[in-house]
């Protein structure tokens, strides 16, 4: 309709910087947008040179811990067969997928190496009846126990542990960056407040 004024248009957001613009010359660019990339590049050859010796050097003394470990569980636990003093309960829906996977805790009676007897406890699978007999591990005091690591397990903990280094170098990388930044803009804020506060009265001052 006539005499209705046109909407008004949103101005136009800065244009998008170059990938690599702190890198290139131009007027606009700063003292500190220098540094930031240096620092950048910097951290960033840090911790790809640093990751994989973090997770070279925690992974071998893992491995090493985890070794000694099951060398001492060796020495200090074996195999038994244990019987059950009592029944064990029987699962509500037998022949199920869910009664294959639980296991009741029940009393069961152990002899040790040194002929001792000794009733401790151990998970079975439902039904089984007193005087049935399961395969346990136990220590030298006649508790049951878990088996001792095996080499599998021992891999994937040490591999655990040598990725947890090299991500924690890597959040380490990045939270250093980040705080570099954040003083580096800080720096810029204060150099503008300056520079505003030397430039202002100029504006303001009446000719």
């Amino acid at each position: 309709m006539a005499g209705e004024k046109p909407p008004a248009r949103t101005p136009p957001g800065p244009p998008p910087r170059p990938l690599l613009w702190r890198w290139r010359h131009n007027p606009l660019r700063r003292r500190t947008d220098t540094i930031e990339a240096w620092a950048g590049l910097g951290l960033l050859i840090a911790v790809l040179a640093v990751a994989p010796l973090a997770a070279l050097l925690v992974g071998d003394s893992a491995r090493r811990h985890y070794e000694d470990t099951a060398r001492h569980q060796h020495l200090t636990r074996y195999e038994v067969t244990a019987t059950l003093t009592r029944d064990a309960p029987r699962h509500p829906e037998p022949g199920s997928d869910e009664e294959k996977k639980t296991r009741y805790p029940v009393e069961v009676r152990v002899i040790t190496r040194e002929g001792r007897t000794r009733t401790t406890r151990t998970d079975v699978p439902p039904g089984l009846p007193a005087g049935g007999t399961v395969r346990l591990w136990i220590t030298a005091d006649g508790e049951a126990t878990d088996r001792p690591l095996t080499a599998r397990q021992i891999h994937s903990r040490t591999m655990g542990w040598a990725l947890l280094a090299a991500i924690g170098v890597a959040l380490s990388g990045a939270a250093v960056h980040a705080l570099t930044g954040l003083a580096l803009r800080r720096r810029n804020l204060s150099a503008w407040g300056t520079a505003w506060a030397e430039t202002a009265p100029r504006w303001t001052t009446p000719t």
